[in-house]
Protein backbone atom coordinates (compact mmCIF):
# COMPACT_ATOMS: atom_id res chain seq x y z
CA UNK A 1 0.00 0.00 0.00
CA UNK A 2 1.25 3.64 -0.64
CA UNK A 3 1.12 5.82 1.90
CA UNK A 4 -1.27 8.86 2.19
CA UNK A 5 2.47 11.27 2.14
CA UNK A 6 3.58 9.17 -0.62
CA UNK A 7 0.55 10.60 -2.80
CA UNK A 8 0.56 13.94 -1.05
CA UNK A 9 4.74 14.10 -2.26
CA UNK A 10 3.59 13.04 -6.22
CA UNK A 11 1.71 16.36 -6.17
CA UNK A 12 3.86 18.53 -4.34
CA UNK A 13 4.07 21.17 -6.70
CA UNK A 14 0.65 21.64 -5.94
CA UNK A 15 0.82 21.37 -2.63
CA UNK A 16 3.06 23.64 -2.43
CA UNK A 17 1.39 26.26 -4.61
CA UNK A 18 -1.58 25.96 -2.44
CA UNK A 19 0.60 26.67 1.20
CA UNK A 20 2.36 29.75 -0.35
CA UNK A 21 -1.17 30.88 -1.44
CA UNK A 22 -2.79 30.33 1.90
CA UNK A 23 0.48 31.74 3.83
CA UNK A 24 0.32 35.05 1.59
CA UNK A 25 -3.56 35.38 1.95
CA UNK A 26 -2.92 34.67 6.04
CA UNK A 27 -0.37 37.66 5.80
CA UNK A 28 -2.70 39.65 4.18
CA UNK A 29 -5.29 39.02 6.89
CA UNK A 30 -2.53 40.42 9.87
CA UNK A 31 -1.51 43.59 7.75
CA UNK A 32 -4.68 44.67 8.54
CA UNK A 33 -4.86 45.73 12.18
CA UNK A 34 -1.54 47.09 11.41
CA UNK A 35 -2.77 50.01 9.12
CA UNK A 36 -5.86 50.11 11.69
CA UNK A 37 -3.29 51.09 14.44
CA UNK A 38 -1.80 53.58 11.96
CA UNK A 39 -5.21 55.05 11.18
CA UNK A 40 -6.46 55.34 15.05
CA UNK A 41 -2.71 56.40 15.99
CA UNK A 42 -1.56 58.50 12.84
CA UNK A 43 -4.85 59.65 12.00
CA UNK A 44 -7.89 59.78 14.61
CA UNK A 45 -5.11 61.00 17.20
CA UNK A 46 -2.17 62.35 15.35
CA UNK A 47 -4.64 64.62 12.85
CA UNK A 48 -2.20 63.52 9.54
CA UNK A 49 -5.31 63.19 7.61
CA UNK A 50 -2.88 62.79 4.04
CA UNK A 51 -2.13 59.58 5.67
CA UNK A 52 -5.89 58.50 5.25
CA UNK A 53 -6.20 57.73 1.32
CA UNK A 54 -3.24 55.53 2.05
CA UNK A 55 -4.32 53.54 4.68
CA UNK A 56 -7.68 52.98 3.13
CA UNK A 57 -6.46 52.42 -0.34
CA UNK A 58 -4.03 49.58 1.78
CA UNK A 59 -7.14 48.14 3.07
CA UNK A 60 -8.66 47.71 -0.37
CA UNK A 61 -5.53 45.73 -1.84
CA UNK A 62 -5.59 43.65 1.10
CA UNK A 63 -9.13 42.56 0.56
CA UNK A 64 -8.62 41.97 -3.25
CA UNK A 65 -5.20 40.53 -2.80
CA UNK A 66 -6.94 38.03 -0.18
CA UNK A 67 -9.74 37.18 -2.28
CA UNK A 68 -7.04 36.22 -4.86
CA UNK A 69 -5.06 34.41 -2.98
CA UNK A 70 -7.43 32.39 -1.63
CA UNK A 71 -9.55 31.31 -4.28
CA UNK A 72 -6.04 29.74 -5.43
CA UNK A 73 -5.75 27.96 -2.06
CA UNK A 74 -8.76 26.79 -2.18
CA UNK A 75 -9.21 25.29 -5.63
CA UNK A 76 -5.68 24.21 -5.50
CA UNK A 77 -6.03 22.09 -2.32
CA UNK A 78 -9.83 20.84 -3.69
CA UNK A 79 -8.53 20.00 -7.18
CA UNK A 80 -5.40 18.30 -5.58
CA UNK A 81 -7.27 16.34 -3.27
CA UNK A 82 -9.34 15.24 -5.19
CA UNK A 83 -6.60 13.51 -7.84
CA UNK A 84 -5.25 12.08 -4.82
CA UNK A 85 -8.35 10.20 -3.55
CA UNK A 86 -9.06 9.47 -7.15
CA UNK A 87 -5.81 7.91 -7.50
CA UNK A 88 -6.57 6.31 -3.73
CA UNK A 89 -9.69 4.80 -4.38
CA UNK A 90 -8.68 3.11 -8.09
CA UNK A 91 -5.43 1.60 -6.05
CA UNK A 92 -7.90 0.35 -3.51
CA UNK A 93 -10.17 -1.17 -5.87
CA UNK A 94 -7.57 -2.47 -8.42
CA UNK A 95 -6.25 -4.29 -4.52
CA UNK A 96 -9.70 -5.20 -4.31
CA UNK A 97 -10.25 -7.34 -7.75
CA UNK A 98 -6.26 -9.15 -6.89
CA UNK A 99 -7.50 -10.92 -4.18
CA UNK A 100 -8.36 -14.29 -3.89
CA UNK A 101 -11.80 -15.89 -4.02
CA UNK A 102 -11.74 -17.17 -0.05
CA UNK A 103 -11.20 -13.05 0.90
CA UNK A 104 -15.00 -12.41 -0.86
CA UNK A 105 -16.13 -15.92 0.81
CA UNK A 106 -15.36 -14.10 4.42
CA UNK A 107 -16.10 -10.46 3.21
CA UNK A 108 -19.15 -8.84 2.94
CA UNK A 109 -20.13 -6.92 -0.07
CA UNK A 110 -21.79 -3.85 1.72
CA UNK A 111 -18.63 -3.30 4.17
CA UNK A 112 -15.92 -3.54 0.80
CA UNK A 113 -18.14 -0.99 -0.59
CA UNK A 114 -17.64 1.10 2.89
CA UNK A 115 -14.03 0.50 2.60
CA UNK A 116 -14.07 2.44 -1.31
CA UNK A 117 -16.43 4.68 -0.94
CA UNK A 118 -17.23 6.03 2.53
CA UNK A 119 -13.81 6.04 3.95
CA UNK A 120 -11.93 7.13 0.77
CA UNK A 121 -14.29 9.85 1.17
CA UNK A 122 -13.42 10.97 4.76
CA UNK A 123 -10.22 10.70 3.38
CA UNK A 124 -10.64 12.84 0.36
CA UNK A 125 -11.81 15.59 2.82
CA UNK A 126 -9.17 15.19 5.62
CA UNK A 127 -6.43 15.86 2.58
CA UNK A 128 -8.57 18.69 1.16
CA UNK A 129 -11.12 21.04 3.03
CA UNK A 130 -10.35 19.61 6.55
CA UNK A 131 -6.55 19.16 5.95
CA UNK A 132 -6.81 22.88 4.07
CA UNK A 133 -8.55 24.43 7.50
CA UNK A 134 -5.87 22.69 10.30
CA UNK A 135 -3.03 23.55 8.14
CA UNK A 136 -4.49 27.48 7.73
CA UNK A 137 -5.29 27.38 12.03
CA UNK A 138 -1.40 26.38 12.52
CA UNK A 139 -0.21 29.36 9.91
CA UNK A 140 -2.87 31.87 11.19
CA UNK A 141 -2.57 31.06 15.15
CA UNK A 142 1.70 31.53 14.68
CA UNK A 143 1.37 34.78 12.86
CA UNK A 144 -1.16 36.33 15.23
CA UNK A 145 0.92 35.49 17.99
CA UNK A 146 4.07 36.67 16.72
CA UNK A 147 2.02 39.86 15.87
CA UNK A 148 0.67 40.28 19.25
CA UNK A 149 4.01 39.26 21.03
CA UNK A 150 5.68 42.56 18.58
CA UNK A 151 3.27 44.65 19.81
CA UNK A 152 2.95 43.58 23.62
CA UNK A 153 3.66 40.58 25.57
CA UNK A 154 2.48 41.10 28.59
CA UNK A 155 -0.71 41.54 26.53
CA UNK A 156 0.12 38.39 24.10
CA UNK A 157 0.58 35.83 27.14
CA UNK A 158 -3.43 35.75 27.67
CA UNK A 159 -4.10 34.56 24.12
CA UNK A 160 -1.01 32.00 24.40
CA UNK A 161 -2.59 30.49 27.50
CA UNK A 162 -5.99 30.32 25.71
CA UNK A 163 -4.90 28.46 22.83
CA UNK A 164 -2.82 26.05 24.73
CA UNK A 165 -5.90 25.10 26.35
CA UNK A 166 -7.99 25.05 23.40
CA UNK A 167 -4.88 22.73 21.81
CA UNK A 168 -5.64 20.23 25.37
CA UNK A 169 -9.17 19.91 24.89
CA UNK A 170 -9.10 19.33 20.86
CA UNK A 171 -6.48 16.45 21.58
CA UNK A 172 -8.61 14.87 24.60
CA UNK A 173 -11.69 14.96 22.81
CA UNK A 174 -9.61 13.62 19.68
CA UNK A 175 -8.95 10.45 22.09
CA UNK A 176 -12.43 10.24 22.73
CA UNK A 177 -13.84 10.40 19.50
CA UNK A 178 -11.19 7.72 17.90
CA UNK A 179 -12.79 4.70 19.12
CA UNK A 180 -16.59 6.02 18.61
CA UNK A 181 -15.53 6.39 14.88
CA UNK A 182 -14.10 3.23 14.74
CA UNK A 183 -17.20 1.71 15.77
CA UNK A 184 -19.37 3.90 13.43
CA UNK A 185 -17.05 2.69 10.78
CA UNK A 186 -18.09 -0.42 11.53
CA UNK A 187 -21.61 -0.28 12.02
CA UNK A 188 -21.78 1.45 8.89
CA UNK A 189 -20.63 -1.65 7.20
CA UNK A 190 -22.90 -3.82 8.54
CA UNK A 191 -25.59 -1.72 7.90
CA UNK A 192 -24.61 -1.58 3.66
CA UNK A 193 -24.16 -5.52 3.66
CA UNK A 194 -28.19 -5.29 5.54
CA UNK A 195 -28.94 -3.22 2.71
CA UNK A 196 -27.53 -4.51 -0.25
CA UNK A 197 -28.04 -8.49 0.83
CA UNK A 198 -32.17 -7.06 0.67
CA UNK A 199 -32.55 -4.94 -2.01
CA UNK A 200 -30.76 -7.67 -3.91
CA UNK A 201 -32.94 -10.32 -2.83
CA UNK A 202 -35.98 -7.93 -2.39
CA UNK A 203 -38.32 -10.63 -4.71
CA UNK A 204 -36.74 -14.10 -1.94
CA UNK A 205 -38.00 -11.77 0.73
CA UNK A 206 -41.56 -10.66 -0.68
CA UNK A 207 -42.22 -14.31 -2.02
CA UNK A 208 -41.32 -15.33 1.84
CA UNK A 209 -43.41 -12.44 3.23
CA UNK A 210 -40.22 -11.96 5.50
CA UNK A 211 -40.94 -8.09 5.15
CA UNK A 212 -41.13 -7.50 9.09
CA UNK A 213 -38.32 -9.36 9.31
CA UNK A 214 -36.01 -7.57 7.61
CA UNK A 215 -37.59 -4.19 8.20
CA UNK A 216 -36.96 -5.27 12.25
CA UNK A 217 -33.16 -6.51 11.20
CA UNK A 218 -32.53 -3.57 9.01
CA UNK A 219 -33.83 -1.13 11.87
CA UNK A 220 -31.53 -2.99 14.34
CA UNK A 221 -28.14 -2.17 12.87
CA UNK A 222 -29.94 1.70 12.02
CA UNK A 223 -30.30 1.87 15.73
CA UNK A 224 -27.13 0.74 16.60
CA UNK A 225 -25.59 3.11 14.15
CA UNK A 226 -27.57 6.31 15.59
CA UNK A 227 -26.75 5.22 18.60
CA UNK A 228 -23.34 5.68 18.34
CA UNK A 229 -23.83 8.54 15.94
CA UNK A 230 -25.39 10.17 19.18
CA UNK A 231 -22.12 9.12 21.03
CA UNK A 232 -20.23 10.91 18.71
CA UNK A 233 -22.72 14.04 18.98
CA UNK A 234 -22.78 13.97 23.58
CA UNK A 235 -19.10 13.86 22.85
CA UNK A 236 -18.82 16.75 21.00
CA UNK A 237 -21.11 18.94 22.44
CA UNK A 238 -19.63 18.18 25.94
CA UNK A 239 -16.63 19.45 25.51
CA UNK A 240 -17.30 22.24 22.51
CA UNK A 241 -18.90 25.15 24.98
CA UNK A 242 -15.78 25.10 26.53
CA UNK A 243 -13.79 26.18 23.63
CA UNK A 244 -17.06 28.57 23.22
CA UNK A 245 -16.24 30.25 26.30
CA UNK A 246 -12.66 30.60 25.67
CA UNK A 247 -12.96 32.35 22.49
CA UNK A 248 -16.09 34.71 24.06
CA UNK A 249 -14.29 35.39 27.24
CA UNK A 250 -10.80 36.28 25.20
CA UNK A 251 -11.59 39.76 23.75
CA UNK A 252 -13.54 40.81 26.67
CA UNK A 253 -10.63 39.70 28.87
CA UNK A 254 -8.33 41.40 26.27
CA UNK A 255 -10.20 44.84 26.29
CA UNK A 256 -10.07 44.83 30.25
CA UNK A 257 -6.54 44.03 30.44
CA UNK A 258 -5.56 46.51 27.56
CA UNK A 259 -7.47 49.14 28.88
CA UNK A 260 -5.97 49.04 31.84
CA UNK A 261 -1.99 48.80 30.18
CA UNK A 262 -3.16 52.22 27.67
CA UNK A 263 -4.49 54.07 31.00
CA UNK A 264 -0.97 52.75 32.01
CA UNK A 265 0.74 53.98 29.09
CA UNK A 266 2.09 50.81 28.24
CA UNK A 267 0.16 51.12 24.89
CA UNK A 268 -1.01 53.23 22.66
CA UNK A 269 -5.36 53.53 21.81
CA UNK A 270 -3.85 52.22 17.81
CA UNK A 271 -2.00 49.04 19.47
CA UNK A 272 -4.85 47.99 21.68
CA UNK A 273 -7.21 48.29 18.67
CA UNK A 274 -4.65 46.31 16.77
CA UNK A 275 -4.36 43.65 19.56
CA UNK A 276 -8.39 43.52 19.66
CA UNK A 277 -8.65 42.49 15.91
CA UNK A 278 -5.80 40.16 16.46
CA UNK A 279 -7.63 38.57 19.14
CA UNK A 280 -10.97 38.99 16.85
CA UNK A 281 -8.26 36.78 14.15
CA UNK A 282 -7.59 34.06 16.79
CA UNK A 283 -10.80 32.97 18.05
CA UNK A 284 -12.52 31.49 14.74
CA UNK A 285 -9.16 29.30 14.74
CA UNK A 286 -9.72 27.85 18.74
CA UNK A 287 -13.98 27.49 17.52
CA UNK A 288 -12.88 25.29 14.29
CA UNK A 289 -10.43 23.13 16.66
CA UNK A 290 -13.11 20.93 17.68
CA UNK A 291 -14.79 20.55 14.85
CA UNK A 292 -11.75 20.23 13.04
CA UNK A 293 -10.16 17.27 15.24
CA UNK A 294 -13.58 15.80 15.05
CA UNK A 295 -13.45 15.37 11.36
CA UNK A 296 -9.66 14.70 11.33
CA UNK A 297 -9.82 11.98 13.54
CA UNK A 298 -13.06 10.07 10.88
CA UNK A 299 -10.04 10.63 8.52
CA UNK A 300 -7.46 8.26 10.40
CA UNK A 301 -9.94 6.28 11.35
CA UNK A 302 -10.81 5.82 7.92
CA UNK A 303 -7.17 5.20 6.43
CA UNK A 304 -6.69 2.69 9.29
CA UNK A 305 -9.43 0.43 8.03
CA UNK A 306 -8.09 0.93 4.57
CA UNK A 307 -4.75 -0.03 5.74
CA UNK A 308 -6.03 -3.21 7.06
CA UNK A 309 -7.54 -4.04 4.03
CA UNK A 310 -4.47 -3.50 2.45
CA UNK A 311 -2.78 -6.23 4.60
CA UNK A 312 -5.29 -9.18 2.54
CA UNK A 313 -2.94 -10.79 0.36
CA UNK A 314 -4.53 -12.62 -2.43
CA UNK A 315 -3.93 -16.40 -1.87
CA UNK A 316 -3.77 -17.24 -5.48
CA UNK A 317 -0.81 -15.34 -7.69
CA UNK A 318 1.02 -15.98 -11.07
CA UNK A 319 4.10 -18.08 -10.58
CA UNK A 320 7.70 -15.64 -11.04
CA UNK A 321 8.35 -17.64 -14.49
CA UNK A 322 5.08 -18.31 -15.85
CA UNK A 323 4.87 -20.89 -18.56
CA UNK A 324 3.85 -19.21 -21.54
CA UNK A 325 1.25 -21.73 -24.37
CA UNK A 326 1.92 -20.54 -27.92
CA UNK A 327 -1.41 -22.56 -28.28
CA UNK A 328 -3.92 -23.72 -25.81
CA UNK A 329 -5.62 -27.17 -27.39
CA UNK A 330 -7.52 -27.66 -24.31
CA UNK A 331 -6.58 -31.00 -23.07
CA UNK A 332 -7.57 -31.14 -18.95
CA UNK A 333 -6.36 -33.14 -16.67
CA UNK A 334 -6.53 -33.98 -13.06
CA UNK A 335 -4.35 -36.25 -11.03
CA UNK A 336 -5.45 -37.07 -8.03
CA UNK A 337 -6.79 -33.72 -7.06
CA UNK A 338 -8.54 -33.31 -3.26
CA UNK A 339 -9.27 -30.60 -1.79
CA UNK A 340 -10.49 -29.04 1.03
CA UNK A 341 -11.34 -25.02 2.85
CA UNK A 342 -9.21 -24.00 5.84
CA UNK A 343 -12.51 -23.91 8.02
CA UNK A 344 -14.83 -26.95 6.25
CA UNK A 345 -14.49 -30.75 5.79
CA UNK A 346 -12.64 -32.00 2.76
CA UNK A 347 -15.04 -31.12 -0.65
CA UNK A 348 -13.13 -33.35 -3.01
CA UNK A 349 -11.20 -36.41 -2.95
CA UNK A 350 -8.72 -38.21 -4.87
CA UNK A 351 -10.58 -36.85 -8.28
CA UNK A 352 -8.78 -38.22 -11.62
CA UNK A 353 -9.97 -38.06 -14.88
CA UNK A 354 -8.64 -36.64 -18.50
CA UNK A 355 -10.73 -34.75 -21.33
CA UNK A 356 -8.68 -34.46 -24.60
CA UNK A 357 -9.02 -31.99 -26.56
CA UNK A 358 -12.70 -31.55 -28.70
CA UNK A 359 -13.92 -34.15 -26.16
CA UNK A 360 -16.99 -33.57 -23.82
CA UNK A 361 -16.93 -34.41 -19.84
CA UNK A 362 -20.48 -34.41 -18.15
CA UNK A 363 -20.58 -34.39 -14.63
CA UNK A 364 -23.70 -35.17 -12.22
CA UNK A 365 -24.02 -35.55 -8.41
CA UNK A 366 -26.40 -34.77 -5.57
CA UNK A 367 -25.80 -30.87 -4.46
CA UNK A 368 -22.81 -30.43 -3.08
CA UNK A 369 -20.99 -33.26 -4.21
CA UNK A 370 -18.35 -30.95 -5.07
CA UNK A 371 -19.02 -30.67 -9.32
CA UNK A 372 -18.77 -26.60 -9.00
CA UNK A 373 -15.53 -27.01 -6.88
CA UNK A 374 -13.43 -28.89 -10.23
CA UNK A 375 -14.13 -25.67 -12.20
CA UNK A 376 -12.83 -23.41 -9.14
CA UNK A 377 -10.01 -25.27 -9.19
CA UNK A 378 -9.54 -25.47 -12.86
CA UNK A 379 -9.74 -21.54 -12.93
CA UNK A 380 -7.25 -21.52 -10.04
CA UNK A 381 -10.09 -19.63 -7.98
CA UNK A 382 -9.02 -21.42 -5.50
CA UNK A 383 -5.63 -24.58 -5.09
CA UNK A 384 -6.27 -28.01 -4.71
CA UNK A 385 -4.86 -28.99 -1.73
CA UNK A 386 -3.75 -32.50 -3.05
CA UNK A 387 -3.03 -33.58 -6.57
CA UNK A 388 -2.18 -31.90 -9.49
CA UNK A 389 -4.73 -30.02 -12.28
CA UNK A 390 -2.95 -29.84 -16.32
CA UNK A 391 -4.10 -27.57 -18.80
CA UNK A 392 -2.20 -28.94 -22.30
CA UNK A 393 -0.18 -31.59 -19.63
CA UNK A 394 1.06 -27.92 -17.71
CA UNK A 395 -0.10 -27.94 -14.33
CA UNK A 396 -2.17 -24.92 -13.95
CA UNK A 397 -0.01 -23.54 -11.40
CA UNK A 398 2.88 -22.83 -13.62
CA UNK A 399 0.86 -21.07 -16.50
CA UNK A 400 -0.30 -17.13 -15.58
CA UNK A 401 -3.62 -16.53 -14.46
CA UNK A 402 -4.46 -14.56 -17.40
CA UNK A 403 -3.38 -17.12 -20.13
CA UNK A 404 -5.49 -19.60 -17.97
CA UNK A 405 -8.49 -18.11 -17.54
CA UNK A 406 -8.13 -16.53 -20.86
CA UNK A 407 -8.57 -20.24 -22.17
CA UNK A 408 -11.91 -20.82 -20.22
CA UNK A 409 -14.93 -19.65 -21.33
CA UNK A 410 -17.44 -20.33 -18.03
CA UNK A 411 -21.18 -20.69 -17.48
CA UNK A 412 -21.71 -20.49 -13.93
CA UNK A 413 -24.68 -21.71 -12.11
CA UNK A 414 -25.32 -18.21 -10.31
CA UNK A 415 -25.91 -16.12 -13.55
CA UNK A 416 -25.03 -12.98 -13.47
CA UNK A 417 -25.60 -9.98 -15.96
CA UNK A 418 -24.41 -6.47 -15.48
CA UNK A 419 -26.65 -3.35 -15.86
CA UNK A 420 -25.71 -2.78 -19.07
CA UNK A 421 -26.74 -3.47 -22.73
CA UNK A 422 -27.40 -6.84 -24.28
CA UNK A 423 -24.53 -6.45 -26.53
CA UNK A 424 -22.16 -5.22 -24.28
CA UNK A 425 -23.01 -8.41 -21.94
CA UNK A 426 -22.92 -10.72 -24.15
CA UNK A 427 -19.18 -9.50 -25.37
CA UNK A 428 -17.69 -9.33 -21.94
CA UNK A 429 -15.17 -11.94 -22.81
CA UNK A 430 -13.79 -10.14 -25.63
CA UNK A 431 -15.32 -6.32 -25.85
CA UNK A 432 -12.72 -4.86 -27.74
CA UNK A 433 -12.43 -8.14 -30.20
CA UNK A 434 -15.56 -8.91 -31.15
CA UNK A 435 -18.10 -7.41 -33.70
CA UNK A 436 -21.93 -6.96 -33.61
CA UNK A 437 -22.01 -10.01 -36.41
CA UNK A 438 -20.31 -12.09 -33.85
CA UNK A 439 -22.40 -11.04 -31.19
CA UNK A 440 -25.61 -11.98 -33.43
CA UNK A 441 -24.34 -15.01 -34.13
CA UNK A 442 -23.47 -16.07 -30.52
CA UNK A 443 -26.95 -15.45 -29.36
CA UNK A 444 -28.49 -17.13 -32.34
CA UNK A 445 -26.24 -20.25 -31.44
CA UNK A 446 -27.54 -19.73 -27.70
CA UNK A 447 -30.85 -19.33 -28.96
CA UNK A 448 -31.19 -16.44 -27.46
CA UNK A 449 -31.49 -14.48 -30.34
CA UNK A 450 -35.04 -14.86 -30.92
CA UNK A 451 -36.33 -12.91 -28.32
CA UNK A 452 -33.60 -10.55 -28.11
CA UNK A 453 -34.76 -9.45 -31.58
CA UNK A 454 -37.97 -8.92 -30.85
CA UNK A 455 -37.11 -6.03 -27.97
CA UNK A 456 -37.72 -2.54 -28.79
CA UNK A 457 -33.53 -1.98 -28.45
CA UNK A 458 -32.45 -5.68 -29.88
CA UNK A 459 -28.95 -5.70 -28.47
CA UNK A 460 -28.81 -2.31 -27.44
CA UNK A 461 -31.29 -3.03 -24.69
CA UNK A 462 -30.73 -1.99 -21.36
CA UNK A 463 -30.64 -4.84 -18.76
CA UNK A 464 -31.34 -4.24 -15.20
CA UNK A 465 -29.03 -5.15 -12.22
CA UNK A 466 -28.62 -8.68 -12.07
CA UNK A 467 -30.55 -9.01 -15.60
CA UNK A 468 -33.48 -8.10 -13.42
CA UNK A 469 -36.67 -7.42 -16.48
CA UNK A 470 -35.41 -11.45 -17.93
CA UNK A 471 -36.65 -14.66 -17.02
CA UNK A 472 -34.40 -17.21 -15.85
CA UNK A 473 -34.38 -18.99 -19.29
CA UNK A 474 -33.20 -15.46 -21.04
CA UNK A 475 -30.76 -15.22 -18.51
CA UNK A 476 -28.76 -18.57 -18.93
CA UNK A 477 -28.92 -17.80 -23.00
CA UNK A 478 -27.50 -14.61 -22.45
CA UNK A 479 -24.66 -16.02 -20.49
CA UNK A 480 -24.34 -18.85 -23.11
CA UNK A 481 -23.92 -16.59 -25.47
CA UNK A 482 -21.06 -14.83 -23.74
CA UNK A 483 -19.56 -18.05 -23.06
CA UNK A 484 -20.18 -19.29 -27.40
CA UNK A 485 -18.41 -15.44 -28.42
CA UNK A 486 -15.60 -15.93 -26.32
CA UNK A 487 -14.65 -19.01 -28.59
CA UNK A 488 -12.03 -20.20 -26.30
CA UNK A 489 -10.16 -23.80 -26.48
CA UNK A 490 -12.17 -24.93 -23.00
CA UNK A 491 -16.03 -24.32 -22.55
CA UNK A 492 -17.56 -24.85 -19.14
CA UNK A 493 -21.40 -24.92 -18.37
CA UNK A 494 -22.00 -25.16 -14.93
CA UNK A 495 -25.55 -26.19 -14.30
CA UNK A 496 -26.67 -23.68 -17.16
CA UNK A 497 -29.45 -24.97 -18.68
CA UNK A 498 -31.56 -25.40 -15.63
CA UNK A 499 -34.03 -23.09 -16.46
CA UNK A 500 -34.45 -23.44 -19.87
CA UNK A 501 -37.13 -26.34 -21.70
CA UNK A 502 -36.15 -29.52 -22.97
CA UNK A 503 -36.06 -28.47 -26.84
CA UNK A 504 -33.97 -24.96 -26.12
CA UNK A 505 -31.64 -26.84 -23.93
CA UNK A 506 -31.20 -30.00 -26.93
CA UNK A 507 -30.56 -27.26 -29.41
CA UNK A 508 -28.01 -25.75 -27.26
CA UNK A 509 -26.44 -29.26 -26.62
CA UNK A 510 -26.79 -29.72 -30.37
CA UNK A 511 -24.85 -26.48 -31.13
CA UNK A 512 -22.32 -27.83 -28.54
CA UNK A 513 -21.88 -30.95 -30.18
CA UNK A 514 -20.67 -28.71 -33.31
CA UNK A 515 -17.72 -27.31 -31.75
CA UNK A 516 -15.02 -30.36 -32.50
CA UNK A 517 -12.04 -27.85 -31.27
CA UNK A 518 -13.40 -27.08 -28.28
CA UNK A 519 -13.26 -29.18 -24.66
CA UNK A 520 -16.20 -29.13 -23.14
CA UNK A 521 -16.97 -29.83 -19.59
CA UNK A 522 -20.74 -30.12 -18.93
CA UNK A 523 -22.35 -30.01 -15.42
CA UNK A 524 -25.97 -30.87 -14.45
CA UNK A 525 -28.67 -32.60 -12.95
CA UNK A 526 -30.81 -33.63 -16.03
CA UNK A 527 -29.52 -37.00 -18.22
CA UNK A 528 -30.32 -34.83 -21.25
CA UNK A 529 -27.48 -32.32 -20.19
CA UNK A 530 -24.71 -34.91 -20.03
CA UNK A 531 -25.81 -37.65 -21.87
CA UNK A 532 -24.55 -37.18 -24.90
CA UNK A 533 -20.75 -36.75 -23.22
CA UNK A 534 -17.93 -38.62 -23.96
CA UNK A 535 -17.08 -39.79 -20.36
CA UNK A 536 -19.61 -39.06 -17.54
CA UNK A 537 -18.87 -38.83 -13.85
CA UNK A 538 -21.05 -39.21 -10.91
CA UNK A 539 -19.92 -37.73 -8.13
CA UNK A 540 -21.04 -38.41 -4.64
CA UNK A 541 -19.74 -36.86 -1.46
CA UNK A 542 -16.47 -35.26 -3.28
CA UNK A 543 -15.31 -38.76 -4.59
CA UNK A 544 -16.24 -40.61 -8.19
CA UNK A 545 -18.75 -42.97 -7.70
CA UNK A 546 -19.15 -44.04 -11.35
CA UNK A 547 -18.21 -43.05 -15.01
CA UNK A 548 -18.41 -44.03 -18.02
CA UNK A 549 -20.24 -43.16 -20.79
CA UNK A 550 -24.18 -43.37 -21.22
CA UNK A 551 -25.14 -46.66 -21.67
CA UNK A 552 -22.51 -48.53 -19.63
CA UNK A 553 -23.67 -46.39 -16.89
CA UNK A 554 -26.63 -47.21 -17.35
CA UNK A 555 -26.08 -51.08 -17.60
CA UNK A 556 -24.61 -50.49 -14.25
CA UNK A 557 -27.76 -49.59 -12.56
CA UNK A 558 -26.13 -47.36 -10.49
CA UNK A 559 -26.73 -43.96 -9.03
CA UNK A 560 -26.98 -42.89 -12.92
CA UNK A 561 -29.18 -45.60 -13.19
CA UNK A 562 -31.30 -44.48 -10.74
CA UNK A 563 -31.66 -40.68 -11.89
CA UNK A 564 -32.30 -41.84 -15.26
CA UNK A 565 -35.06 -44.04 -13.90
CA UNK A 566 -36.84 -40.84 -11.45
CA UNK A 567 -36.87 -38.39 -14.65
CA UNK A 568 -38.03 -40.81 -17.70
CA UNK A 569 -38.49 -43.90 -16.00
CA UNK A 570 -37.62 -47.61 -16.83
CA UNK A 571 -35.00 -47.44 -20.08
CA UNK A 572 -36.44 -49.69 -22.90
CA UNK A 573 -34.55 -52.40 -24.32
CA UNK A 574 -32.62 -49.64 -26.58
CA UNK A 575 -31.57 -46.80 -24.94
CA UNK A 576 -32.03 -43.61 -26.71
CA UNK A 577 -31.51 -40.23 -24.61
Amino acid sequence: MKKISTYVWEQKFAFLFAIISLIISVVLDMLSPQLTKHIVDDVIIGGQMQKLLPLLSGILCIGLGRCIFQYAKEYTFDATGSKISFEIRRDLFRHVQSLSAEFFDRTGTGELMSRVKDDVDKIWDGLTYVGMLLLEVIIHTSIVLFCMYSLNWKLAILPTLCMAAAACIAIFMERKLDNVFEAISEENASLNTVAEENLTGVRTVKAFAREKHEISKFLSHNQRYYDLNMAQSKLFVKYHPYLSLITKLLPIIILLIGGYLFKNGEITLGDLSAFIEYSMNIVWPMEMLGWLTNSFSSAIASNRRIKKLYEEKPVITDPEAPVILPKVNGKITFSHVSFHKADRHEILHDISFTAEPGKTVGIMGATGAGKSSLIYLLQRLYDATEGAILLDDVNVKSLSLKQLRSSISLVMQDVFLFSDTILDNVMLGKKEQLSLSAVRDAAHRAQAGSFIEKMEQQYDTVIGERGVGLSGGQKQRITIARALAKKTPVLVLDDSTSALDMETEQSIHETLRHLPDTTKIIIGHRISAVCHADEILILENGRIAERGNHKSLLAQKGLYYQTYVAQYGEPKEEITA
